[in-house]
């Protein structure tokens, strides 16, 4: 379980590439790249790191589910996510 500061910054950074990111964009377009180093380090969108949304376990993130593997699968073999069950052969 990380711990809740952690996950309290990456919702954060996720704010911050939302505010800044038309203002990235019309600078890269112009090519003014010394206007977007002035901009904050959190704003790029580089910095983001996917995390589980129940524990925020940042490594083995299932992109599909939002959710961690080790969460995905108990949740899969207790019925909880649609369309999703245990492979048996």
């Amino acid at each position: 379980m990380a711990k809740e500061s952690i996950k309290a910054r990456e919702v954060k950074r996720q704010r911050m590439v939302a505010q800044y990111a038309e203002k990235r964009k019309a600078l890269k377009a112009s090519g003014d790249y010394t206007a977007l180093q002035k901009l904050p380090k959190n704003a790029s969108p580089v910095r983001l790191h996917n995390r589980c949304k129940l524990t925020g376990r940042p490594k083995g993130y299932m992109r599909i589910f939002g959710v961690s593997r080790i969460n995905f699968r108990e949740m899969a073999v207790k019925g909880l996510i649609p369309g999703v069950r245990k492979a048996s052969w």
